[in-house]
């Protein structure tokens, strides 16, 4: 019962979309409608809102960290195990990929994941944001930032935990992300996929 509680929480909470919540606030377009048409950070940056898109990532990121702490501490006071917090960590990255409040039709998952791993370890985190901070700095695609670092993520977790249940957690998240990433693949393959901080017509 309670783990039922946990994950169903985790996943509501990753529905809600701060890319939207952000252009709402800031008064921009639906980022659906524009750019990529991904509610994610990066196309929030092509309407030229540099603060609304700090607010999507910050809000992204922020809920599936906060998911995961949460899950720590109850499942700790519930006895529930690594097992509940692996089960949070995907359900609250699901949540942001397949929202239930925007139709099922999610964001890409990079901050949502970066989150959900800083969560779960905090070098793990770092590392991976790392990694994308560098891709990025050299080749300013930030697709082929987030493919980088979800190939190297289940690698890190295999160096860094002793649990294999969180290995495999960090396994599936990388798995999916690069699955919502796969259209960017093939726009990377014949060279048309857009660079960081490109503007769009809105």
């Amino acid at each position: 019962m309670e783990v039922g509680l946990l994950l169903l929480a985790a996943y509501l909470l990753g529905s809600v979309s701060f890319a939207v919540v952000a252009s709402w606030l800031f008064n921009l377009p639906d980022p659906r409608t524009y750019g990529s048409k991904n509610p994610g950070a990066t196309n929030v940056l092509r309407s030229g809102k540099k603060v609304a898109a700090v607010v999507t990532l910050l809000g992204d990121a922020g809920k599936g960290w906060l998911a995961v702490i949460l899950a720590n501490y109850f499942s700790q006071a519930w006895q529930l195990g690594n097992e509940a917090v692996a089960g949070v960590a995907i359900a609250v990255f699901l949540g942001h990929l397949f929202p239930i409040f925007l139709g099922f039709k999610g964001g890409k998952g990079v901050a949502t994941s970066a989150g959900v791993l800083l969560g779960l370890d905090p070098l793990l985190g770092l590392l991976v944001i790392f990694t994308w901070i560098l891709v990025a700095m050299l080749w300013r695609i930030s697709s082929l930032s987030a493919m980088v670092a979800a190939l190297l993520a289940p690698i890190y977790a295999f160096i860094l935990f002793d649990s294999k249940i969180n290995v495999w957690a960090t396994t599936i998240i990388s798995l999916l992300l690069l699955w919502r990433h796969k259209s960017n693949f093939i726009n990377l393959a014949i060279g048309k996929e857009a660079r960081i901080g490109e503007k769009s017509r809105l």
